[in-house]
This record gives C-alpha cells, structure tokens and sequence, in this order.
C-alpha cells in the first residue's frame, strides 16, 4: 500500500518509488466550464477536472499515484453539490487507480478547482516526454476526436441538435482519461506523446517545436467521433476541421518509430483499449504541425483556448 497516511492528517504521507511525475491543473468557473442548466452539473465538473488532471499523466506513461484536490466554493454552492463533486472526482481517480489523500476548502467568488496529480515510475527510460519524435516517426491518436467541440457548440446555440446530439454531449462531459493506453505505448516504445486538452492542431504542434520537427498529419485520416460530421457543417467546416480545432478530446497523440507499428496495435488491441488511428508522419523541416488534404496542404488550424 503506498498511502501511508491520507486524508484526517494534517499531510498526507505516501511511500516513494524512484521517479515523482506531477502535474497540477486548475479549473475555473467561466473559464472551463459554466454551472447553468444543460452545461455542467457539480459532479460533471468533478470528473472533467479529474479527467484532465489525470490526462497528463497518461500523456508521460506514468503510473497514477495520488491525488490532491483544493475546492474554492462560491456562496450558495451547497454542502450536496461540493460532496457530488468530490465523490466523482474521487470515483473517477480510483478508476485509474489513483487515490485522493488531500486538499484544501476554501471560499471564492466563483468554484474553482485546482487537482494535483502524482505518478511514478521506477526509471526515467519509462517516461514518454514532448521532444523525443524524430524524421521518420508515425503518427498516431487514440479514441476518436471532436466531441467536446461539437458539444459545446451545440450547448452554445451555434448548432442544432441532431439525433446524436446526446452522445456527443455525454463524451464531453464524462472523459476517460486514456491511462492504460499511455502506459502501454511507453513501454512500446513511443518517442514522443501529448494528451490531446487544446485540440490536435494546438498539442501536434507542441510535439513540432520541442522535438524541432514537422507533424504531417493527413487530415482526412483523422478519427471523427460520431455526429461531428453533422454539426462541423452546421459550423460551415469541414469535419476535420472541428476535430482538430476542438479542445478536452483528452486523448493520447503520440509519435513512434515504423518499427514499432506491430507492437504498438497488438498491446493495445490486448487491453480492449481505446480505437488507436494512423494520421501522419515526422518529417525534417520547419518545427510546425500541418494539415493535408489529398496531399494538398490546407489553411492553419488553431488549437482550443479555454474562454467562454
């Protein structure tokens, strides 16, 4: 048991292994979600925050460890809501086999969370960063991509719902952050990995300037969650578009050798984990990410800034 000491401490006491990996995300009312009737209840926005928070530690192939989690609560917001939401936080964290053994409660003029996320891992060769992909690499996605920004178009009144209007929206409030797929494509040997929080075309292009490469990422490629389609041409954009444009797909983007395909498709198609799509390759040239179209280059897409 790692915990030694949780939550009625006044800090929490784990037991270590060789390599800490910690990363720490708030969340802002206004900012990354809205409490208002058909956009987020408390316990919606307790599992996205803990979703993201654990997201990125999927994103390094490190194995989840605790969890710390400081609520700043509005006036009014409630005893029910505030535990509502801390138990899906806590139901989601131990899913994936983390645990929360700390925090803090405090007052503020809108909810705001801040989750604390620590994993571990035994030697640094085990942990998959941005810089690592080089010339020559493929390019691959996890799960499906557009969901969350075809939802918050339709939550937002820029499109109409069609008949998967409610699945859309169910994916974008309820994400799984893809923890088992990162840890197995660490050990596949994967050079280079981002979870997908900005929308592809912001986080490929993160992968491009720390590993000063080209993503080139066949935009027809890309794996469309169903119903994106329909609400991307509500918008007047192409599909793909909306997917990489879109934010909080919370899936793994990642570049790895050719040599590695094989192994990469059979470990997880092993776990039953999520669909794994080919979209691309690394290339030498200016560290950017790019998006074609039959070979034809098309217009800079820009990532997903949080701001509503």
């Amino acid at each position: 048991m790692r915990v030694v000491r949780g939550i009625g401490d006044d800090a929490a006491v784990v037991r270590a292994r060789a390599l800490c990996v910690t990363s720490v995300d708030a969340f802002i009312e206004g900012v990354h979600f809205l409490l208002e009737e058909g956009w987020a209840s408390a316990e919606e926005v307790g599992h996205r925050a803990m979703a993201g928070a654990l997201s990125d530690l999927a994103a390094m192939g490190a194995e989840p460890g605790e969890a710390y989690l400081v609520l700043a609560l509005p006036a009014g917001f409630g005893e029910e809501r505030a535990l509502e939401l801390v138990r899906a936080a806590g139901s989601l964290a131990s899913t994936c086999g983390a645990t929360i053994v700390g925090g803090d409660v405090v007052t503020a003029p809108v909810l705001m969370l801040s989750v604390t996320v620590v994993g571990w891992a035994d030697r640094e060769e085990q942990l998959v960063g941005r810089r690592g992909a080089i010339a020559g690499d493929l390019i691959g996605v996890t799960g499906s991509l557009g969901a969350p920004g075809a939802a918050l178009a339709l939550m937002s009144g820029r499109a109409a719902p069609g008949a998967g209007a409610e699945r859309l929206q169910a994916r974008a409030r309820r994400p799984l952050p893809r923890i088992r797929e990162g840890l197995a494509l660490a050990r596949a040997g994967a050079h280079a990995m981002i979870d997908v929080s900005d929308g592809l075309a912001g986080d490929a292009e993160q992968i491009a300037r720390a590993s000063a490469v080209e993503l080139a990422i066949d935009a027809a490629a890309l794996p469309l969650h169903e119903g994106v389609a329909e609400v991307a041409a509500q918008l007047g954009l192409a599909p793909w578009q909306l997917a990489a444009s879109g934010g909080e797909d919370y899936e793994l983007c990642f570049c790895a050798a050719p040599a590695a395909r094989g192994r990469i498709e059979r470990d997880l198609d092993a776990l039953g984990a999520a669909q794994l799509t080919w979209i691309g390759e690394v290339r030498a040239g200016m560290a950017r990410a790019s998006f074609s179209v039959d070979g034809a280059e098309q217009t800079r897409v820009e990532g997903f800034e949080h701001r509503w």
